[in-house]
């Protein structure tokens, strides 16, 4: 059945060992449409973020640019700034005609902890080619805050897909018609499109922006950190934020959007480049996200880099667009359905490490 795999699937293919891992998989990575990853014991220093490249292992190409080797299971920092290679626990062996798609956990992108996938034979980041069968990898570097990791932390996850699940935009209207995707009217051009909330209903918070020399954050430790030791407070009452060159910047989507049961979803940019900033994403938004009484909906978080000069981000600007696929069956639980859904229902939100 095309579509992406649920829960269940997944769990068949953890049982037939076409995913297989060098500790036993927990219930706990088992999202309703991905899988978590889990780091392994070691870290690699590197000079330099590298592909593999056609023909090649990563353990082949380490020796180019590995720095030093770190024993990860006493925890360790990765520092601010630096590039890190880190052996997953999990491996896979694809079937015929299923493919994989990675992408950081919504914590990791709240925090600016790039992470990204790489694969033996591997010429991009983040994709697993149809009966990919070896190890994996995660490329890790802390953009903004340096943090402590331990083997067995989850920092990106695995979706799988079996044929074209994404919904074109004639799909994407009937969905809407029938289940509306938005709290108002629906962008749609190549997915949906959403906006930034620079007029908040209440107050005149807009978001946060990370704070240049900060201590590190022990990923473990849900809800530890006051925010404003680590982001400043930023408000607005004309609808604009200027944003500076280099800063990093959570914000918050003027939409409330929904996820319906049969369905998920992955954000992607609007346009390769909107002016001097970029809205980078991370993780994938699961059936249920924001559906039924458990959400009536939940805003998308903006993780936003601007880059060479100061850019002034006007409210309902849009910047980005959700790109919905087909389950290839719905999952056996839903997000936010008696799982662990921090997000659920979300508006502007730091990762679960910081306490509002």
């Amino acid at each position: 059945m095309t579509g992406v795999l649920s829960d269940t699937a997944l769990k068949a293919l953890i049982e037939s060992g076409a995913i297989a891992a060098s500790v036993p998989i927990i219930p706990e990575q088992i999202q309703p449409a991905s899988l978590d990853l889990r780091l392994g014991d070691t870290a690699f220093r590197l000079r330099a973020s590298f592909l593999p490249g056609k023909g090649r292992r990563v353990a082949e190409r380490l020796a180019d640019f590995q720095m030093h080797r770190m024993d990860l299971t006493g925890g360790a920092v990765l520092e601010r700034g630096c590039v890190y290679l880190v052996p997953l626990a999990e491996r896979v062996t694809l079937p015929d005609g299923i493919s994989a798609v990675a992408n950081a956990k919504s914590s990791t992108g709240r925090l600016d902890l790039l992470t990204r996938l790489i694969t033996d034979d591997g010429t991009e980041f983040d994709r697993l080619p149809d009966g990919y069968d070896g190890p994996l990898y995660a490329e890790i570097c802390p953009r903004s805050f340096s943090v402590l990791v331990r083997p067995g932390m989850r920092l990106n996850q695995l979706r799988l897909r079996q044929g074209q699940a994404a919904l074109d935009d004639a799909a994407l209207r009937l969905l809407h018609a029938e289940t509306p995707l938005v709290d108002g009217p629906a962008l749609i051009d190549e997915g949906l499109g959403f906006s930034v909330d620079l007029r908040p209903a209440q107050g005149d918070l807009v978001g946060w922006r990370a704070r240049p020399h900060s201590g590190v954050i022990d990923l473990d430790r849900i809800g530890a950190y006051a925010a404003r030791d680590f982001w400043d407070p930023l408000y607005s009452d004309q609808g604009r934020l200027i944003l500076d060159p280099g800063a990093f910047y959570i914000l918050v989507s003027r939409e409330a959007v929904t996820i319906p049961p049969d369905y998920a979803a992955e954000m992607a940019p609007y346009l390769a480049m909107v002016g001097e900033f970029r809205v980078h994403y991370a993780g994938f938004f699961d059936p249920g996200f924001g559906h039924g009484s458990a959400g009536q909906g939940a805003r998308g978080v903006l993780e936003v880099r601007c880059h060479e000069a100061p850019f002034a981000l006007e409210h309902g600007q849009v910047v980005g667009r959700l790109i919905y696929e087909r389950m290839a069956e719905r999952p056996a639980r839903l997000y936010g359905a008696g799982i662990a859904s921090n997000y659920q229902g979300q508006g502007l939100k730091l990762a679960k490490q910081f306490r509002d």
